[in-house]
């Protein structure tokens, strides 16, 4: 008989876990983010109960906010609150340079080195057929309405020394390399196999200084 009701139990003292339906509906969705677990999301919560009301109506409203309005420039895919963004938009920004980058993340790193003064082109994401990821689901048809436009010089590579990065970066080249443009590529001040985001803003502005021709034999 104890076997048998043992599931049971278990429930009942998951069940019990919180005091509150509503709170142990918050820890879901707060344990739902990249990074934080159950305990964590619990301590956030309680955070914001013991916060003026005010607060928590704040926060929630600036996820709403988030989600609802906020949009994608149409020039590079960067997130913006405007249909181009504000470095697109930016006339002292050279225009015949372009980096590509993986993601936004990437653009944010490497404008806090404040080494670059070109703009950028975010392909969201990188090929990577372990993960499904194929050229169809970037944003690689950008380059080529940038190269029909004539106004570009060179593109930067600037994408994550993994193998996924390295097959990005070879397809595009020849999927391009025809078109009167330069193809570069960052110095390899980043360590192979690190993530973008990660590397600090010294090496990565000496990278973006310091890029190198791209070539098929890279």
């Amino acid at each position: 008989m104890v076997i048998d009701h043992f599931p049971q139990i278990i429930l009942i003292f998951v069940a019990m876990d919180y005091p509150s339906k509503v709170l142990a509906k918050a820890v879901d969705e707060i344990s739902g983010l990249p990074g934080i677990g159950r305990k964590t999301a619990l301590r956030l919560a309680l955070h914001l109960l013991k916060q003026p009301s005010s607060r928590a109506v704040s926060l929630g409203n600036s996820l709403i906010n988030l989600v609802n309005e906020i949009k994608y420039c149409k020039e590079c895919h960067n997130f913006s609150d405007f249909d181009v963004c504000e470095i697109c938009s930016n006339e002292k920004r050279n225009g015949e340079l372009i980096c590509i980058v993986e993601d936004v993340r990437d653009v944010i790193a490497i404008e806090n080195t404040g080494k670059y003064t070109g703009k950028y082109l975010i392909l969201g994401g990188k090929i990577s057929p372990m993960e499904g990821v194929g050229p169809s689901q970037l944003n690689i048809p950008s380059i080529e309405r940038k190269l029909t436009d004539g106004k570009v010089k060179e593109f930067i590579f600037a994408l994550s020394a993994t193998m996924e990065g390295d097959t990005t970066a070879y397809y595009i080249y020849k999927k391009f390399k025809n078109f009167n443009v330069n193809f570069s590529s960052i110095a390899r001040g980043i360590s192979v196999g690190d993530e973008l985001e990660y590397a600090d803003e010294v090496s990565l502005g000496r990278s973006i200084i310091n890029r190198l021709p791209y070539n098929e034999k890279d």
